[in-house]
């Protein structure tokens, strides 16, 4: 005799007990905040350093915007472009002759980059100032002629010695972001009947610029602070200027924190400029840009609203 057993006894209303809520605790870092308290106290150390230091700050915003200093900034500006103009032209030039099959023309690249990577560029910038010692006169003909002592003025010196330097580093720099690109890339433009010279203008240097650009941020900011070196061929940049000034003021610690000053916001100018510019050539590589400073802000402004609604 067998007996049917009803498998739906029970409550009939009562629904089927779903998985318990978790509570998520997050972890607590200590470390962080040890650090943070250890980094404040450095920090206001350092700070209570300088304020009892024998510095007259109150002359550092009396000489910030003086015309002198404004006109060394501007000068520092013009030196920087230029230079960096030179230094980029002449690296591409350098880095497809270094790539190129000619071995004449790999050759004088390849010299040429381990000349000036290899000497200092204050040593550069001093032989190019006294190159009048084998050169007298500087003769192009009937376009120009003259002594080299006045054709080699200050501002010519530092826009060559500044910008032929740099060149050398830029060649490589631009090899490198050239070798970047897939071979295959140059093969199926070659395929299409596109010439060599066009296929890297069109294809290889476009793709390359992913590559080039975050290097070549770090060297504007980097021939920025390199100008600072030109004042020993007395040309009248902004730490230049900042040294005249402080000779005759009297305050020449304190004219040598306002060009720091100076240097940091121009810095700080650049390194936002970089960041948009990495930022576009960055279109093709990533799915997702990252976001803007401004979109950054916005950010945790909308998220510490959020949490404050929440708490209320």
């Amino acid at each position: 005799m067998t007996v049917d057993i009803d498998k739906t006894t029970g409550p009939a209303d009562t629904p089927p007990a779903g998985p318990e809520a978790i509570k998520a605790i997050p972890v607590r870092h200590y470390g962080r905040y040890v650090s943070a308290v250890v980094a404040l106290a450095l920090l206001g150390a350092i700070v209570y350093a300088f304020s009892q230091g024998r510095i007259n700050w109150d002359a550092i915003p009396d000489y910030f915007f003086n015309d002198r200093v404004l006109s060394g900034v501007g000068k520092t500006l013009l030196i920087t472009v230029l230079a960096m103009l030179i230094g980029v032209v002449g690296g591409i030039m350098l880095a497809v002759m270094r790539l190129s099959k000619n071995p004449v023309t790999s050759t004088i690249a390849w010299f040429y980059i381990w000349f000036f990577r290899g000497t200092p560029v204050l040593v550069q910038l001093v032989v190019w100032f006294n190159l009048g010692l084998v050169f007298e006169y500087i003769n192009l003909g009937p376009v120009y002629k003259d002594e080299w002592s006045q054709f080699m003025t200050p501002f010519l010196t530092a826009l060559l010695g500044l910008g032929l330097n740099e060149a050398a580093y830029m060649a490589e720099i631009c090899r490198a972001g050239l070798l970047s690109v897939d071979e295959g890339q140059t093969e199926a433009a070659h395929a299409l009947g596109m010439s060599h010279s066009r296929t890297l203008r069109r294809i290889v240097v476009p793709q390359a610029m992913r590559v080039i650009v975050p290097p070549t941020g770090n060297e504007v900011i980097n021939m920025l602070k390199t100008t600072s070196l030109v004042s020993v061929v007395q040309y009248s940049e902004l730490f230049r200027v900042a040294q005249d000034i402080g000779q005759t003021s009297g305050a020449p610690a304190e004219m040598l924190f306002l060009a720091a000053s100076w240097y940091l916001v121009l810095t700080s100018v650049f390194s936002v400029g970089q960041y948009y510019l990495e930022r576009y050539y960055a279109r093709g590589s990533t799915r997702q840009l990252p976001p803007t400073p401004w979109q950054k802000i916005r950010k945790n402004v909308l998220s510490l609203t959020n949490r404050k609604g929440a708490a209320a």
